[in-house]
């Protein structure tokens, strides 16, 4: 059977335990000297070597033989440690033993002394999921533990650690494996399985790894196809763009050819390229470039290594940090939208376009670098191109405004004076007036020229008549039969009180009953008997009856109103039809 690659060299000593010298070191000085303490916390993040430390850790202090303080492997100790029948070495995953009974389990079989070993160790992997019941359960035995008992936690988030276990621990810090480191591993693991990989792949593997060593083995494991690893095969199996297309975009991006980078994408997107990862790149890449600008001295230790020294400082000398920052900014955007977008492939093509063009956004940011641009232009002297002018929108015309019109004149010429005589001149223009006198006009009419017949009268509304209110006539309310009751049944009454529920109680209110010497008869109305005649009420009466008598009797429930009991009421009254017969 085929095991996975991180599992199959898993380290076995502290000696083979890569990146995490600091650590190691520590643990082996301990064990020489005999100066363990009794619970270790392990933090960091995945794939940094805890649980293979916590491991390595438990057989070495149970080793019979111990090594420069490494375990021997070789004592019957150690093999029954890694295969897994020693029981006193035990490993929990907090994640699905997270309650409070579990580590009460723990507690109570922690005291026992080991069987087959030194010491009784307990290994917690992710500790932070114990609920607080579970971390206040742990407090007591972990600070005075017995002699033979030992703690080793691990955890990947420290903050949710309660600060009372923290201050019982000696707490050890793993940190990221650093890629160089990771590929050597990548490479010796490569030369024990017979398989060439050039020392570009192992490089890419060490940085996909993200300084996490079983991330990177896994990584290997999915890229050994026919036994020859390369950068193309790396990244035709992950399903990354590569630093060179990757590069070759950010030149289309930069030179604001929008249909050459659409395109490269769409080349991209053809080959099975994952969008995410193209974006993921794409952020690297402009993240090492404003690495170079701002400390292009100091930076060596932080960049990502995916991208030549070259590349990056073409990008540096043409882009300004403004502007690396706005498509930083845009390509983040772009990342946060991927997760609830339907058309991923939408989602790269408008950052592109935003990329290649940045008059599109009116963020601050793309304002900024496009400030920027314009004051680089202008500090080496490049001309500065004016926008071009952009003539305003045609204004509607306004509607003529009617003015009042002048008094019509006549016209008198001003270049020849008026040299006609007095009785040749022209009449003055006078308006029309009716010069008729009023006993000529026609006189207004005093009365209608028509008479309109009268309506005729409506008969009268008939009157209601009115009737008067007579009272009720008052009936006397029927006497009230009382229930007979004798002295037994007050008493059964007072101890029904105490025992029986206010429902129960305020139905028996309304019966009687008759005390028999092994019976107790219950007269009912009809609602009560219904509801007294339900299995749980019974067993309720009978309990009640039991202590009443001071033994078990039986409990009788009828029909006051008929006599008989329901169920035989019930038939008798369906035997007067004559369609229902009854054999």
């Amino acid at each position: 059977m085929y095991q996975a690659l991180y599992r199959k060299y898993r380290p076995r000593t502290f000696d083979d335990v890569v990146g995490q010298e600091h650590i190691t070191e520590t643990l082996k000085n301990q064990i020489r000297n005999d100066k363990l303490s009794h619970a270790y916390l392990f933090i960091g993040t995945r794939g940094t070597g805890k649980t293979t430390c916590a491991k390595i850790l438990a057989k070495a202090v149970n080793c019979e033989h111990p090594v420069d303080g490494n375990p021997c492997n070789a004592c019957p100790t150690c093999r029954g440690i890694d295969d897994g029948t020693i029981m006193d070495v035990v490993e929990l995953d907090a994640a699905s033993n997270n309650g409070v009974d579990n580590v009460r389990a723990l507690r109570d079989e922690a005291i026992f002394t080991p069987a087959g070993a030194k010491k009784r160790v307990y290994i917690i992997d992710e500790v932070h999921m114990l609920s607080p019941s579970a971390f206040n359960a742990l407090l007591k035995i972990m600070e005075e533990p017995p002699a033979h008992l030992m703690f080793i936690l691990a955890t990947t988030e420290l903050k949710k650690v309660p600060a009372t276990i923290l201050s019982r621990c000696q707490r050890y810090s793993f940190k990221r494996i650093d890629p160089s480191v990771v590929a050597g591993r990548l490479s010796w693991v490569a030369e024990q399985e017979g398989l060439h990989m050039t020392p570009d792949a192992a490089a890419l593997l060490g940085r996909l790894a993200d300084g996490s060593m079983r991330d990177g083995l896994s990584l290997m494991d999915q890229v050994l196809g026919d036994g020859n690893i390369t950068v193309d095969s790396v990244l035709s199996s992950t399903g990354l763009a590569g630093s060179l297309r990757t590069v070759q975009l950010m030149e289309l991006i930069q030179s604001r050819d929008s249909a050459g980078a659409l395109r490269l994408f769409g080349e991209l997107w053809q080959d099975g390229k994952d969008p995410d990862m193209l974006l993921e790149e794409l952020a690297g890449l402009l993240r090492d470039i404003l690495l170079m600008q701002a400390a292009p001295h100091t930076c060596e230790q932080l960049l990502s290594g995916n991208y030549d020294d070259a590349s990056l400082s073409r990008f540096t000398g043409t882009m300004t940090p403004a502007e690396v920052l706005s498509a930083l900014e845009t390509v983040q955007d772009a990342q946060e939208q991927m997760g609830r977008s339907r058309n991923l492939r939408m989602t790269v093509e408008l950052c592109l376009i935003s990329l290649c063009d940045p008059s599109l956004s009116d963020s601050t940011a793309s304002l900024r670098a496009r400030i920027s641009r314009l004051e680089q232009q202008v500090a080496n002297g490049v001309p500065v191109q004016a926008a071009p002018a952009v003539s305003p929108a045609p204004a509607k015309k306004a509607a003529p405004v009617r003015e009042k019109a002048a008094p019509v004149q006549p016209a008198v010429p001003v270049d020849q004076p008026d040299d006609r005589p007095p009785w040749e001149e022209e009449p003055p223009v006078r308006p029309v007036i009716d010069d008729r006198p009023p006993w000529d006009e026609p006189p207004l009419p005093d009365e209608p020229p028509e008479e309109y017949p009268p309506l005729p009268e409506e008969p009268p509304l008939p009157v209601e008549p009115r009737y008067e209110r007579r009272p009720a006539p008052r009936r006397d309310p029927e006497p009230s039969v009382p229930v007979a009751r004798d002295e037994r049944w007050t008493e059964f009454m007072d101890l029904a009180r105490q025992e029986l529920k206010g429902g129960v109680f305020s139905l028996l209110y309304q019966c009687s009953g008759t005390f028999g010497e092994d019976e107790l008869t219950i007269s009912a109305p009809d609602f009560p008997f219904g509801q007294l005649s339900q299995q749980a009420n019974q067993q309720k009466l009978r309990d009640c009856a039991a202590k009443f008598y001071g033994r078990s009797v039986q409990v009788k429930v009828v029909n006051s109103e008929s006599g008989a009991p329901r169920a035989t009421r019930s038939l008798d009254e369906l035997k007067k039809f004559d369609v229902v017969k009854f054999q």
